[in-house]
């Protein structure tokens, strides 16, 4: 498999990691089954474009929330997947602000994990 597409497929599962621990603890956090896979798709290409666009708004505007910029990108991201599928729940302001921490924080650890255990080659290429 190429690089790019490991790539892809590990920041798919460290989404759904993210969002799937989210949904089991925070009440009115909701995914349907049905519509798992089109919110981590959704959620996943929202990241993917937000990300640069909300890095480069802070180097000009905000230097103080370069730190924060993957904070605000699964903000971003939450809100975006809840306007755009219908079968994704995030239940209130109080919901979305756990959910982003939880979110990130669930990709993160998958993030890390996922190039240790289950896909060597992306760490291989990483220490080169």
């Amino acid at each position: 498999m190429s690089h790019r597409l490991l790539t892809i497929v590990a920041l798919l599962i460290a989404n759904a990691v993210g969002l799937l621990l989210a949904a089991l603890l925070l009440d009115g956090f909701s995914i349907q089954a049905l519509s798992l896979l089109i919110v981590v798709v959704i959620f996943t290409v929202v990241q993917v474009i937000a990300d640069p666009l909300v890095t480069r708004l802070s180097e000009r505007n905000l230097p103080a929330l370069r730190g924060g910029v993957a904070l605000a990108v699964v903000f971003v991201g939450l809100i975006v997947t809840n306007l755009l599928v219908a079968g994704f729940t995030v239940g209130g302001i109080a919901n979305l602000l756990a959910a982003t921490l939880l979110v990130w924080l669930g990709a993160l650890i998958a993030g890390v994990l996922l190039p240790v255990y289950v896909f060597k080659t992306l760490r291989a290429d990483k220490t080169k």
